[in-house]
């Protein structure tokens, strides 16, 4: 047993301590943008088949309106996210570059930006598990910590799996980013209902919210509020990254290992991040779409760093500016440092897997000459799922992809970066190993 869970706090194997980076904001209070002139609206902003489009050029379409019908289970629909007219249906610009399907609005406004009137009020206690799910898929609400995976999806648990516990992920281990952070303190009430929701989708008597332990305001906060029943509970960990990984975090929390090639529900678990269930409890009770998200945005060259409760679609240019930013393109990653995705454009929306917009200067972005492997092994003393990174980049450099598919469990990687953080030869592995994968799936295709 890990000597850390024996004489310390509760932690998982590896990893890595970074610099934190969150006094700039994790102590301010949540403040809302205002509504940009035009919003962008992707079709595909989750996992899956993109949504449908049912409006037409011109069209008026009031906030929280539905404009996008989901395309089959896996897929999700999207609501308006302000009161304007449809400019556009067409294609957009995407953070990773080239273009995709989306519906453009030009914003009203002179409207006041009144959310649509709507009489429903579900009592999910008494709907049926299927009931619920339908609900939760109507709401299109996907992974808010990032993935984007439908959400509805998740809670669809195989016949062959028995749920004990839902995890809720309030770990937060990138740096800079504090969403969760103020969320978890100033959303209690949707977090917990959103949380009882969850447990009945997949039918698990106990839930317990994870922390790192660089948020015991949080701990404080939530813990008077928690059920008599012991139902729901709330720990804090180690903080350590990624202690947010569904790995990392089931073993952490209660000692679980999920092996290679399973699933969390083959382990009794459902996990979800704690921003994705407060907007379930938020919405799912009043029949309201998924049409805002806060975002941390943060870094340097800005005047206002802070968190935002911003519209989905808004551009990059319109919050950058409302924050202050005075720096380059070139510097800024939609997400955190370690796992987020650098912007080629300003040009483009926060989505719904969007949790922040990072600023990083030129020294900061800057990365220096890249070296031969020295075999130090300090990759192997990082990866957090025990893999060889410096095995599986030398393979990369030979291009012998299907082997470090087959014998090095390539697909267990989950990118988190710890690797490539680490190695004094400054080789980007996890970019190689992104590589790797995607040609793989490309190659399996091919051989159907």
């Amino acid at each position: 047993m890990n000597l850390l869970r024996l004489f310390g706090k509760k932690t998982f194997p590896r990893g890595i301590h970074l610099e934190e980076h969150k006094a700039e904001t994790n102590a301010k209070p949540t403040r809302r943008l205002p509504f940009a002139p035009e919003i962008i609206v992707p079709l595909a902003q989750h996992v899956g088949k993109p949504a449908k489009a049912i409006v037409f050029k011109g069209q008026l379409v009031t906030r929280g309106e539905l404009i996008a019908i989901a395309d089959g289970f896996m897929s999700v629909p999207i609501h308006a996210p302000v009161t304007g007219t449809i400019k556009e249906i067409g294609l957009a610009k995407t953070a990773q570059g080239g273009k995709q399907a989306a519906i453009i609005i030009t914003t009203s406004l002179s409207s006041g930006q009144q959310l649509l009137d709507s009489d429903i009020q579900f009592d999910y206690l008494q709907m049926s598990r299927e009931e619920l799910i339908q609900a939760v898929q109507n709401t299109g609400i996907v992974g808010l910590g990032g993935a984007a995976f439908p959400t509805h999806v998740k809670m669809q648990t195989p016949a062959d799996c028995s749920i004990h516990t839902v995890l809720v992920n309030g770990c937060e281990c990138e740096p800079f980013l504090t969403t969760d952070h103020r969320l978890m303190l100033e959303r209690i009430e949707h977090l917990l209902q959103g949380i009882r929701i969850s447990m009945k989708c997949v039918d698990a008597p106990k839930a317990i919210i994870g922390i790192e332990d660089n948020k015991m305001d949080v701990l404080h906060a939530i813990e008077p509020h928690l059920p008599d029943d012991n139902s729901i509970r709330i720990k804090a960990i180690a903080t350590k990254y990624p202690q947010g990984a569904q790995k990392m975090l089931a073993y952490s929390l209660l000692g679980i290992e999920i092996p290679s090639g399973s699933r969390s529900s083959d382990a009794g678990l459902a996990i979800f991040n704690v921003a994705t269930l407060a907007k379930i409890g938020a919405l799912l009770p009043k029949g309201h779409g998924l049409i805002e998200r806060t975002i941390t945005v943060t870094g340097d060259s800005l005047e206002n760093p802070g968190n935002y409760l911003a519209p989905i679609g808004t551009p990059l240019r319109y919050i950058l500016d409302h924050a202050g930013f005075k720096g380059k393109e070139a510097g800024v990653i939609l997400g955190g440092p370690m796992m987020g995705i650098p912007v080629r454009s300003l040009d483009v929306p926060i989505t719904k897997g969007t949790g922040g917009v990072l600023v990083l200067d030129e020294r900061a972005t800057r990365r220096d000459d890249i070296s031969p492997c020295i075999k130090c092994s300090s990759c192997l003393q990082a990866c957090p799922i025990n893999l060889n990174p410096s095995e599986l980049g030398l393979l990369a450099a030979k291009r012998q992809y299907d082997v470090m598919e087959e014998k090095y469990h390539l697909n267990d990687c989950f990118e988190c970066g710890c690797c490539s953080y680490v190695c004094p030869s400054n080789i980007p592995l996890v970019q190689y190993f992104r590589i790797a994968k995607t040609l793989n799936r490309e190659r399996h295709l091919q051989n159907g």
